[in-house]
């Protein structure tokens, strides 16, 4: 391994005296020249480990030392010689990006004589050369993320933190994120990349697995996969209902996770388990289990000792939807201009009952006005959007009580407690008396929400916001739920926590639409539209969208591959088009 730039040991921080630590004794080393993942579920100590490393917080106990120095004491010595950036977008969205860019060059001290070249090298770097004058604000979430590297890169770092980098970000913005950062290594930077995508942990020189304060892992991604050789599968010829499959599965004593895979079953076994059975799955006469190659991610859920589980107590807590024969949820030749700029152009799909409907493309394609329009958000310039038969330009109070919305960014009242969230939503969705009482109750103990009633929502760790989200929006059973990005920066436990509740929901009847940037999520569903420049480019089922860029040189495409070459023909077939 190369030299370390940082190094940590018995490195401890706690905030305030009671409680478990939210690091515990950790010694590692970041080293120069490589990319290092830094990996673990909600809680884990993540931000807590490179705030340290930035000088941002003082430890209760331990050492650290950064570029050969205390951070502790000298900390403005070591701002000068590292680039950082939060996890949140920490730039000034009323400024453009020519007018970041100078700001930071003021805050970080670069001279007048250097800002020209820097401010092209750093465009042309992230590709922003065309979108100077464009307010942050209005940029892509991709887009974001390139001018949040590039600021941070204003002097050239030694040592380059990265806290989340491409949450929210789609597949090729993200790719070419994480091409810009390979570069940078390369170069002989040490990059510490905090990350909830696991293809990304997996595509590090080096990894550090933390959870709950606890460091598990330290080493190549490889060394942490093979633990698991021999003991991921997947259930193939399933004849029917792939989600019962799956609750089937996770529910025998060996099965320690389990996901969708377009139309297979991923199952990843314990170490010593009985054989899985696979006549108890109920697959079909046709089914077969067959070993894979394993994968980080199944390496990841081993460690930390298994996935959720399969039943959702939330659907259990749900009433059967009566089946209908119709569509429930219908997009008829929807269009939406803002002023001369058309950002979605006669999208049309219908949506059946107990369908997972997903809608996915790059950032700025028209996906998240497409789904605005399609729960009332928007209203649209042409066309129509009509959920359970209703029209909701013509009826928006019966349409909107048939449905619950969760959004992308955390949309719930921060200043108000838990608990006060739950009671308001419970009223702007008409329940009341007796019922109110029961629904509320119910999301409590469902989503384990009692320790933190008196919690402001801001103040919630991002799994249990998430958590409180999905109950106000579903408290009230609707027919049709519409998810905008429920998970997006969750780690993986909490994903599958989310996607049991989705599965089993439509077991039950509920109609629901989703968009992501996470596809092995886009795996669970059963049909997919992939909108650019403000149209649907494909629809089908997952593996529909995999076969259509099968080649002999690509014979087992992934879903990523399929998304970013079918956003590749657009672009041939229509080079000109406007982005949405």
């Amino acid at each position: 391994m190369n030299p370390p730039l940082a190094t940590v040991a018995a490195l401890t921080m706690r905030f305030g005296a009671s409680g478990p630590p939210a690091l515990d004794a950790i010694t590692a080393a970041i080293p120069a020249g490589m990319v290092t993942g830094l990996i673990g579920p909600d809680g884990a100590g993540k931000t807590t480990f490179i705030r340290l490393l930035a000088g941002l917080l003082h430890p209760t106990r331990g050492t650290l030392t950064v570029l050969g120095r205390d951070p502790v004491t000298q900390a403005d010595a070591i701002h000068a010689r590292i680039g950082y950036m939060p996890q949140k977008f920490g730039l000034y969205e009323d400024l453009s990006v020519i007018e970041n860019l100078r700001l930071y060059a003021a805050v970080r001290g670069l001279p007048d004589a250097e800002r020209a070249a820097t401010f092209a090298r750093l465009l042309g770097f992230t590709g922003l050369t065309p979108f100077t004058k464009r307010l942050a604000g209005r940029l892509s979430g991709g887009m974001k993320q390139k001018l949040g590297l590039a600021c941070a890169m204003i002097r050239r770092p030694e040592l380059l933190l990265l806290d989340e980098p491409s949450v929210g970000v789609d597949p090729i913005s993200r790719r070419e994120l994480w091409r810009m950062v390979r570069a940078l290594a390369d170069d002989g930077i040490g990059v510490l990349w905090s990350t909830s995508y696991l293809d990304e942990a997996e595509a590090c020189d080096h990894v550090l697995l933390f959870a709950a304060g606890h460091m598990l892992f330290d080493g190549a991604p490889g060394a942490l996969t093979s633990r698991v050789d021999g003991r991921v599968f997947q259930v193939r010829g399933i004849a029917d209902n792939r989600r019962a499959v799956l609750r089937r599965a996770l529910g025998q004593q060996g099965v320690l996770d389990g996901v969708i895979q377009g139309r297979h079953v991923r199952l990843v076994a314990a170490k010593d388990a009985a054989p899985i059975d696979l006549d108890a799955l109920k697959a079909g006469p046709e089914a077969a289990l067959v070993p894979v190659p394993p994968r980080f991610e199944d390496a990841f859920l081993d460690i930390l000792g298994g996935g959720p589980g399969g039943v959702s107590a939330l659907a259990q807590h749900m009433e059967p939807k009566t089946p209908r024969r119709t569509a429930v949820v219908e997009a008829r030749d929807l269009t939406k201009r803002f002023g001369a700029f058309t950002a979605a152009s006669d999208i049309s799909f219908a949506i059946r009952q107990g369908e997972i409907f997903g809608l996915l493309g790059p950032n700025g394609a028209g996906k998240s006005t497409t789904f605005k329009m399609m729960c009332g958000l928007l209203k649209p310039s042409a066309g129509q959007a009509l959920v359970d038969g209703l029209a909701l330009g013509k009826s928006p109070g019966a349409a909107r009580a048939r449905i619950g919305y969760m959004s992308q960014k955390f949309s719930l009242y921060g200043t108000l407690s838990c608990r006060q969230n739950l009671e308001f939503f419970s009223g702007i969705y008409g329940l009341s008396g007796a019922r109110r009482k029961a629904a509320i109750e119910g999301m409590i103990d469902i989503f384990a929400l009692g320790p933190h009633l008196a919690a402001s929502a801001d103040t919630l760790p991002l799994g249990f916001k998430q958590r409180l989200a999905l109950a106000c929006a579903v408290m009230h059973e609707p027919a049709v739920l519409f998810l905008d990005e429920p998970t997006s920066g969750v780690d993986p436990i909490t994903r599958r926590e989310f996607w049991t509740h989705i599965n089993g929901m439509v077991e039950r009847g509920v109609t629901i639409m989703i968009t992501t940037h996470f596809m092995d999520e886009a795996e669970y569903c059963d049909r997919i539209a992939l909108v650019y420049r403000g149209a649907v480019i494909a629809i089908g089922s997952p593996d529909a969208l995999k076969d259509e860029v099968r080649t002999p040189e690509t014979p087992d495409p992934s879903l990523e591959q399929a998304f970013i070459a079918l956003v590749a023909r657009s672009d041939r077939e229509e080079p000109s088009g406007a982005a949405a």
